[in-house]
């Protein structure tokens, strides 16, 4: 502590009156900036106010999971109907899921309850199902092998030209760079599995690929319309034929399946 001469008492007292003017001001100061700092406050509020309205919709997305086969196994039993309990149907109009990827089951299904892919079954099927059903059932037939489907001979060699070097000349690109050289197709990218599948239920497919039917609005959808119009009947017959006798054997080459 410190102690000043008794000299410089006036000194002292005009260091008094400065600092009572200045904490008055200070008062005055605050007073004014209190409505604007509250406003400033009230804006977070608002702000958070309407993030607590998202939050529902972002925690039910977030909710989602991968799919469990396990849970998939009971929820896809109303699919064996048309599809087969394994994925392996046996009316050929209805499409082998057996061995179809899970994002791909699960993207159709979303097609098919928004109705960007139309189908008056599939929609009343999908209709109830939640994002996480959908997943489980895609998991579910992702675990199953889809049995093997024979080619007609007469058509193989047009087929797998077609399949595997497509059509330069007509612009037609080769099957194989989207859906693999033996039809397993592109989990990643979300191209289809087509090793196996029906001959009717593909040739029907690119027939209404061909007459412009598409399978929804993204990316992914729009691209077989195109390639399915410059393909002629016989083509179609002939890589659905082919794509019915895909099919390969763990560690080797594949190889369709003739008579």
């Amino acid at each position: 502590m410190s102690f000043r001469p008794a000299g410089s008492r006036p000194a002292v007292l005009g260091y008094a009156v400065a600092l009572v003017f200045a904490l008055a001001a200070g008062v005055v100061s605050a007073q004014e900036a209190k409505p604007a700092a509250t406003a400033t406050a009230a804006q977070p509020a608002a702000a958070s106010s309407a993030e607590k309205a998202a939050a529902p919709a972002a925690e039910a997305s977030a909710g989602v999971k991968l799919g469990d086969a396990t849970a998939g196994a009971g929820k896809a039993a109303a699919c064996g109907a048309c599809h087969g309990m394994d994925g392996n149907s046996s009316d050929a109009q209805y499409p082998k899921l057996a061995g179809q990827s899970e994002q791909y089951i699960a993207h159709q299904l979303a097609n098919f309850k928004s109705g960007k892919r139309q189908n008056p079954i599939m929609m009343g099927m999908a209709t109830p199902l939640s994002e996480q059903d959908m997943r489980d059932i895609g998991a579910y037939f992702a675990t199953k092998t889809a049995l093997p489907g024979v080619a007609d001979a007469a058509l193989v060699a047009q087929g797998q030209k077609l399949y595997r070097e497509g059509d330069s000349s007509r612009g037609i690109p080769a099957c194989m760079a989207c859906h693999s050289v033996d039809g397993r197709g592109n989990p990643g990218a979300m191209y289809p599995q087509l090793t196996s599948q029906h001959a009717q239920y593909i040739e029907a497919t690119l027939k209404a690929m061909h007459d412009g039917s598409s399978w929804g609005d993204d990316a992914h959808a729009k691209i077989m319309p195109g390639i399915a119009q410059k393909l002629e009947p016989k083509d179609i017959a002939a890589l659905a034929s082919y794509i019915e006798g895909l099919h390969a054997t763990e560690g080797t080459s594949s190889k369709p399946a003739t008579p």
